[in-house]
């Protein structure tokens, strides 16, 4: 492609293919940079010398006057390169209903070339991957990503699950799967021991896993979530240690009521023999 080129450059070998194809050519037609007919037909290019924002804007305009709308642009030096990168720009031409036309001027490669057609899009959305966005937003416990932030190491539901486990192993020591899960670190719990894909954790013994020192210290990274996590361990410990006491001052208390009655809920009397419950039969013989 010539570097010095205008947009009326890039037209006029549209204007040659569509004459080729039947239509009837004019350009600029109320704001239309060339528009074409065939029988009852109607056709608009617009052409810019890269794509853009305000190109698409413009384009989408004119699918108020027919849904064949096509965009052209210069042919990339290197197409292969080109097709992989505009992927995306050629999903969005897609959802949009828009055609897409490269022009060359360069001898020896097509002059024009169709890439896409203005057709209906139908719109699918993935099951699958609604459900994983939707089961990570479950698994997070907060916000703790700065939106559009790169090049950073992002709090996923797996990491912080491996965070709430590395804590665990901070504050109790090492500790077999069973007995993490009972702290509430969940299903995964062996398989991200097993896995060590941070290189946290370590196995010490028969069904037994600790903190490596590269764990210590990427905790150490995460204050807010280590904060969390083992304030959640001191909360489970305040509670079992609630529930042992009055489980203790209960078991104190039925026993003891338990010593002072006799058979039939009689209550023993000093001397040995039973009183009767009931105060309106005395001795415990009926009244006539």
């Amino acid at each position: 492609m010539p570097e010095e080129f205008t947009e009326a450059d890039l037209a006029q070998p549209l204007v040659s293919h569509l004459a080729a194809q039947g239509w009837t050519v004019r350009s600029e037609v109320r704001d239309c940079d060339i528009a074409a007919t065939r029988g009852e037909e109607l056709l608009v290019v617009e052409v810019k010398r890269s794509m853009s924002l305000s190109l698409l804007v413009q384009a989408a305009r004119r699918q108020r006057l027919t849904d064949c709308v096509y965009v052209a642009i210069p042919r990339p030096a290197n197409k292969w390169k080109w097709w992989q990168e505009s992927r995306g720009v050629r999903h969005v031409l897609r959802r949009l209903e828009l055609g897409l036309i490269l022009v060359s001027l360069e001898p020896g490669k097509p002059a024009v070339e169709m890439v896409l057609h203005p057709l209906p899009f139908t719109r699918k959305k993935r099951a699958k991957s609604r459900r994983a966005v939707l089961e990570e937003i479950a698994h997070r416990t907060g916000d703790y990503n700065k939106a559009g932030t790169t090049r950073t190491k992002l709090v996923t539901a797996y990491r912080e699950n491996a965070i709430h486990v590395a804590c665990c192993l901070l504050k109790r020591g090492s500790m077999s799967p069973a007995e993490l899960r009972s702290l509430g670190t969940g299903e995964k719990t062996y398989s991200i021991l097993r896995s060590n894909v941070y290189g946290w954790f370590e196995r010490i013994g028969t069904g037994l896993y600790g903190l490596t020192a590269c764990g210590r210290a990427d905790l150490a990274g995460y204050p807010t979530l280590a904060a969390h996590y083992s304030g959640l361990l001191k909360g489970k410990r305040a509670a079992r240690t609630r529930r042992t006491t009055r489980s203790a001052r209960g078991g104190g208390g039925k026993g003891k009521g338990a010593a002072g009655r006799g058979r039939n809920g009689r209550t023993k009397k000093k001397g040995g023999t039973s009183a009767p419950l009931h105060p309106e039969s005395p001795g415990g013989i009926s009244s006539p």
